[in-house]
């Protein structure tokens, strides 16, 4: 049985020289470990996903997913209610994921301990049929997320960027959310959905968030003021987002979000254009995942 490395050549900016290199290198190293391997790389939005599955299809034992927040989406996606277990080489702007879970920042010791880890189970959230493994969200994450995706400068730098300027301009909806059988009404700046606890670079939303809880954490920011919520988005990485003015954080199972425009939300950064009512759930324990 093989490991399949699946390679977003692009993610973090990287030019066509460095993806050759990935490939190089992740050739090397599950050689050096003895199992057979494939190097497939991505073309576009969704070929990780595919790609994926056809691994599965030819028997692949484990697939490594190599590249930022949406690649690791696509492959998970299609790992996800299945015994193949998933690996990830962090090469994004946040990381978020890997970052939560622990996995080596240098690709090189990522794949190694891919290679070597026991897997276990951990949970998928689903929003409208979309599943994620991080974090999903409405309102001014999904708005970044939007601008971010056609942005031409990528890194931390051009997220920055882009937050800075949406922070000038970006005016709360009005959403009515219910949970556990209980509706509230929320001018929120944003709307989060947490399966783990960070956007990336280690902006913690939700502190409390496990992966293997059976739970997602849902965090909703009301603004009272725009200083406010300035002042409010400094304690993301001091993990006391929950003192923050407006913030209220809760565990759920499912909830429905409802607003009177339709709502871009965003599935681990990838933005998506929803409807008027949006229905978020957790599937516990639905995939398998190697890391150390």
């Amino acid at each position: 049985m093989s490991t399949a490395i699946i390679i977003n050549p692009i993610s973090g900016g990287a030019s066509p020289a460095a993806a050759r290199a990935r490939a190089q290198l992740a050739l090397a190293v599950v050689d050096a470990h003895g199992d057979p391997v494939e190097v497939l790389m991505t073309e576009g939005v969704g070929h990780a996903r595919e790609l994926a599955k056809s691994a599965v299809r030819r028997g692949a034992r484990l697939v490594l997913a190599w590249g930022g927040d949406g690649t690791i989406n696509e492959v998970a996606s299609a790992l996800a209610f299945d015994d193949v277990p998933l690996g990830i080489v962090p090469a994004g702007s946040g990381n978020g994921l890997a970052r939560e879970l622990g996995v080596n920042l240098q690709a090189e010791r990522a794949i190694a301990d891919a290679l070597q880890a026991v897997p276990r189970a951990m949970d998928v959230g689903e929003v409208d049929g979309r599943l994620f493994v991080n974090i999903a969200g409405i309102g001014f994450d999904a708005h970044i997320a939007s601008k971010f995706a056609t942005a031409k400068r990528r890194g931390f730098v051009g997220y920055a960027g882009i937050t800075a300027r949406a922070l000038t301009s970006y005016v709360p909806q009005h959403y009515r959310i219910t949970s556990g059988g209980v509706q509230r009404e929320a001018r929120a700046i944003l709307v989060t959905i947490a399966n783990s606890a960070q956007f990336g670079n280690n902006a913690r939303i939700a502190p409390g968030a496990l992966v293997d809880d059976g739970l997602l954490d849902l965090v909703v920011m009301e603004e009272r003021s725009r200083l406010g919520t300035v002042m409010g988005l400094r304690r993301l990485f001091t993990g006391t987002v929950a003192r923050a003015q407006g913030c209220t954080i809760q565990k759920i199972r499912e909830v429905t979000i409802e607003a009177d425009q339709p709502m871009t939300y965003h599935v681990d950064g990838e933005p998506v254009d929803g409807g008027t009512t949006l229905r978020a759930r957790i599937h516990p324990g639905a995939l398998m995942i190697a890391v150390r």
